[in-house]
């Protein structure tokens, strides 16, 4: 597959499995946390489809489209264990989680998310969901999406 079409796979998962991601949460109590901003397209994505939800953001650095920042109150610029630590530390509760944390290199990639994935835990709202380009470890795993291939994203509930 060249590397064109695996990224529109991935990009096409990321869009179903958040509109899959906001049916199974259904009326769920709770924000919504993307790790990992990027350029802000799935920032954007979940912008236009909960406009009434809360969305934390986290991102090393603010290098999104100018169209994508988030508000202010609402972005945490840092490492990703301290600003999960802050989440946890003020209550925050996340019916759904988007993580796209990557250094670009599959081994590293699903390592971190491993390591993480013990800091995620705290923010979750029992019976959330995560989506995840990376394996999360200590969720349950369920079947996404038809549309999905089970090897292109990963499903969670919490």
């Amino acid at each position: 597959m060249s590397r064109l079409n695996s990224m529109m796979r991935r990009l096409a998962a990321q869009a179903e499995g958040l509109e899959w991601g906001l049916t199974q949460i259904g009326t769920l109590e709770g924000d919504f946390l993307e790790m990992g901003l990027g350029n802000g397209r799935t920032y954007d994505h979940m912008r236009e489809i909960a406009p009434e939800r809360r969305i934390w953001v986290i991102d090393r650095a603010l290098n999104c489209h100018q169209s994508c920042v988030p508000p202010k109150e609402d972005y945490l610029e840092g490492e990703a264990e301290d600003m999960l630590r802050k989440l946890a530390d003020q209550g925050t509760k996340v019916a759904l989680g988007h993580y796209d944390f990557g250094f670009g290199v599959k081994e590293k990639d699903v390592a971190e998310a491993a390591r993480l994935s013990a800091m995620i835990a705290p923010v979750m709202a029992a019976n959330g969901v995560l989506i995840s380009g990376q394996p999360l470890v200590g969720f349950e795993q369920v079947r996404g999406p038809e549309t999905v291939a089970p090897d292109r994203y990963y499903f969670y509930r919490t």
